[in-house]
């Protein structure tokens, strides 16, 4: 291609998000990706017949931008149970949502996870969260999640035992200090949808976006090592120019390319193991709600999807959170040999995923909707710019391109 109106560096979500609304408008791209193929955080590895996704994720489907850009029938959605499965006084109980699993709903009132008083919060919660539009949600005032939870009249037992795990798996972050506007925009996701795995694995949303663009706007093994004003110098020696330079990379990156400080990001692992059985039978995610232990949350994506594994097999993704060490494959067998017996001596691990920028810190009092322009001379975009989330990623990509849009005169109908 000549040389482009726009150059976006990362071909993350952001990124092909923000590439396939510049399209619509007519302006051509070039998109620098430092790694071999697009996606960034989302993509699906393969390994023995297994399909990997980088670390453990799930579309939530009421997504609204990713109902905008996404075909969810070409990715073939497999829902998750819309609830959990929650180990706590060495058994597992099961959680759910009442207004979907009535019947499931009505018996776990008296489960140890919490008390029948939380049960009713819960149903509340997920009341006032649906109530207006998830912006109203993300502007309205913040605390902790914690001190959220504390304030809505939560247990200790719940909290510990079913939010704790439940949010680390979303936010990576026991501690629960993620900001509450944050943690009621996903409540609110996961009552109005369902969270789902496509067919083919994580990796085939950011394929899709990517196939809605001309071949030759995507660079792979292509790492930009520093801008110096318009000027972009590549690690191979390479130097591009364009009239618009958007930086679509995680926050660290981000950072370091425009001499900023970092902010910080969560770090996840996830072990990925083969088992001739799977150890739960429901496509449902199961929570560590007793505190000990490495294991924050655990599940069977191909109970779910069943092409995540080859027949006769199944694959099991346990998620820690933070580095894995040399001990910890051993520490997580320990502990999935007191919740599932000795069969799990048997499963063969196929691969532990280490993220270390798998998430933006996002503390109370830090916009969530950040602008699209970074100084004078550049965009930004990111889930970092918003929600730490998929949503996050796809509208921050999407405002990019309509500022972009704006300043140069071009609108796409509708938008």
């Amino acid at each position: 291609m000549k040389s482009p109106d726009v150059i976006i560096i990362g071909a993350g979500v952001a990124g092909l998000c923000c590439a396939r609304h510049l399209h619509e408008r007519g302006i051509e791209c070039l998109l620098l990706e430092s790694a071999d193929a697009v996606g960034g955080r989302v993509r699906t590895d393969q390994a023995d017949g297994f399909l990997l996704d980088r670390g453990f994720q799930v579309l939530l489907t009421a997504y609204p931008e990713a109902q905008r850009i996404l075909d969810y029938e070409a990715l073939d959605l497999k829902p998750f149970y819309p609830g959990a499965l929650v180990r706590c006084q060495d058994q597992f109980a099961r959680i759910a949502d009442p207004f979907r699993q009535p019947l499931a709903g009505i018996l776990g009132l008296f489960n140890p996870v919490g008390t029948l008083a939380d049960k009713l919060r819960i149903a509340g919660l997920r009341r006032r969260v649906r109530r207006g539009s998830h912006e109203d949600l993300l502007r309205q005032p913040e605390q902790t999640t914690l001190a959220a939870l504390q304030a809505a009249g939560f247990s200790p037992q719940i909290i510990e035992r079913f939010f704790r795990p439940f949010l680390g798996g979303i936010f990576l972050e026991r501690e629960l200090e993620t900001a509450s506007n944050l943690f009621d925009f996903v409540f609110r996701m996961f009552s109005a949808g369902y969270a789902a795995l496509p067919a083919r694995g994580m990796g085939a949303i950011s394929a899709q976006l990517a196939a809605g663009l001309p071949n030759d706007w995507v660079r792979t093994n292509s790492r930009v090592e520093a801008i110096v004003g318009q000027h972009l110098h590549l690690a191979d020696g390479e130097t591009l120019t364009a009239k618009a330079v958007v930086i679509a990379t995680e926050e660290p990156t981000a950072a370091h390319l425009l001499g900023l400080e970092s902010s910080g990001s969560r770090e996840v692992s996830c072990l990925y193991f083969a088992a001739e059985t799977p150890p739960v039978v429901d496509p449902v995610l199961v929570l560590n709600g007793t505190g000990a232990g490495p294991i924050n949350n655990l599940c069977v994506p191909s109970q779910v999807a069943p092409g995540y594994a080859p027949a006769n097999e199944a694959l099991v993704s346990v998620t820690v959170l933070g580095a894995a060490s040399a001990d910890t494959e051993q520490a997580v067998r320990h502990q999935l040999v007191d919740w599932y017996g000795n069969q799990v001596e048997t499963w063969r691990l196929l691969q532990t995923c280490h993220i270390p920028h798998a998430l933006p810190k996002q503390r109370p009092f830090v916009p969530l909707d950040q602008s699209a322009r970074t100084g004078e001379q550049f965009y930004i975009c990111g889930d970092h710019r918003a929600s730490a989330s998929l949503q996050g990623a796809m509208y921050s990509g999407r405002k990019v391109a309509e500022a972009i849009g704006r300043e140069w005169g071009l609108q796409v109908e509708g938008a």
